[in-house]
């Protein structure tokens, strides 16, 4: 199978997570974008969705989801997101689509983490994918020196020459050269830098279920 197909595959595996009568969290990227897809043929089955970016908000308006600020919504029971890396704990990297901070807000507002991959995802250690940091622009410069001090080299995300500048209004730091052994612990000292909005580890919001495309079929992991 192609990895397109394989994406294909756990986006429609997905839907057996999704609550009838309920509001589903819905993440970013490739991977969502071929969830959103197959969530077309249940729309009238679930109140509406909660999107953690405004690429994702525009396709679930465009199959008729409604969408719904976070605000409006006390919590789901489940967050259906892509990762581009997991562990076999659950703990991940994300942030490849800069969609990061809004997709932790999604995930911390959910009872359980669905992700959905191809194989190619699973990792003994995160880290061989560079860690996304959404960093407050001011603050760029710092960050990456206390990156370079932990060994870690950190590179300004750019769009057509330009920083790149997310759903938020900020800057992200692509850090390559890591890796994370303890990722609870990495997050949460990251996380305390003045100046960075998000780190791109999710180990506090980690998976609880994660949906493995392979050439087998779906291979399913609980953590």
């Amino acid at each position: 199978m192609t990895q397109d197909e394989l994406k294909a595959l756990v986006g429609q595996a997905a839907l057996q997570y999704v609550v009838p009568g309920e509001i589903v969290g819905v993440g970013t990227g490739s991977t969502v974008n071929k969830f959103i897809e197959a969530l077309a043929g249940m729309k009238d089955r679930i109140r509406g969705a909660v999107s953690s970016s405004l690429a994702s908000t525009e396709r679930l308006r465009a199959i008729g989801v409604p969408v719904f600020d976070a605000n409006e919504v006390k919590e789901l029971s489940v967050y259906i997101d892509g990762a581009d890396e997991i562990d076999g704990r659950g703990h991940m990297i994300k942030g490849g689509g800069a969609a990061l901070t809004r997709e932790k807000i999604v995930a911390a507002q959910s009872r359980r983490f669905v992700c959905i991959a191809d194989e190619s995802k699973l990792v003994t250690a995160l880290g061989a994918f560079p860690v996304p940091v959404e960093v407050i622009p001011m603050a760029t410069a710092r960050i990456t020196r206390q990156f370079a001090a932990m060994g870690g080299q950190a590179h300004l995300r750019l769009k057509d020459g330009a920083p790149l500048v997310t759903d938020n209004g900020q800057h992200i730091l692509d850090v390559g050269g890591l890796r994370i052994q303890d990722p609870l612990a990495f997050e949460s000292e990251v996380n305390q830098w003045p100046g960075v909005v998000t780190v791109g580890v999710f180990a506090h919001q980690k998976a609880a279920v994660c949906l493995l495309g392979t050439a087998a079929g779906v291979r399913t992991l609980q953590f």
